[in-house]
């Protein structure tokens, strides 16, 4: 056999393996039917923080894609080399407004400038402009979905969340998601908090014990396009 047949038959497994690992430079998954496989997805909102690194780090070793909903003043200009190291590794990057407000009890011209100025700054650091939001506190209503649809925005809620941010036991945090996960679900977690990730390798762990396949926000959702404006809870 030629070197450049061994080096062909090589690359070829290589390939074959990151298809049916969903995984190549990165957590990006491949051909998954959503429609027929047990599909849920991780969330991560608030960041990026200090704990975002060591979670990047995490899912690129599990194989997991995720999506993560980012905070513009502050997390985002403190940490834009994480912002670029979601990009680059096949996440998802999402809008959570400027400084986190309840959208629903601003004015309808500062909610537009909460989203507008994280959009801008989102679309310099990643050269991306993201398609997705996540309302602060999930609040949201006919103004702020009509803001979302003039700036391209599907609106990302969840339906399984851990509550994190009051309990920061890793345990307490795995054992509420592995219960309320659910087909076609979102889970809603934080990278800012300190026992969030400790808690994430035994959440993907047993989600996959579940028969559970972690996917992205628009691959849970495929084939269907997610509409500007729209409201997603689950799949």
């Amino acid at each position: 056999m030629t070197k450049r047949r061994r080096s062909l038959i090589t690359a070829a497994a290589l390939v074959a393996a990151a298809l049916l690992t969903g995984f190549a430079r990165g957590p990006v998954v491949g051909p998954v039917d959503c429609r027929v496989a047990k599909c849920v997805t991780l969330t991560f909102d608030g960041g990026p923080g200090p704990y975002t690194g060591e979670l990047l780090d995490v899912l690129e070793e599990k194989h997991v894609p995720a999506t993560f909903f980012l905070i513009g003043r502050g997390p985002v200009h403190k940490y834009p080399d994480l912002v670029r190291r979601m990009v680059a590794d096949g996440h998802q990057v999402g809008n959570h407004s400027w400084t986190h407000p309840r959208l629903t009890e601003v004015p309808p011209q500062e909610a537009r400038r909460q989203l507008a100025q994280t959009q801008n700054a989102l679309a310099q650091l990643t050269g991306r402009r993201p398609t997705l939001m996540r309302p602060p506190q999930g609040r949201t209503n006919k103004h702020v979905a009509a803001i979302c649809k003039e700036l391209g925005l599907a609106q990302i809620l969840w339906n399984s969340r851990a509550l994190d941010w009051r309990d920061h036991d890793p345990k307490v945090i795995e054992e509420r998601i592995l219960k309320s996960a659910k087909r076609g679900g979102i889970i809603l977690l934080h990278d800012i908090y300190e026992g969030t990730v400790p808690a994430v390798p035994a959440i993907v762990d047993g989600l996959r014990e579940r028969g559970f396949t972690l996917v992205s926000v628009e691959r849970l959702f495929a084939p269907k396009e997610l509409e500007p404006g729209g409201v997603y809870r689950h799949a």
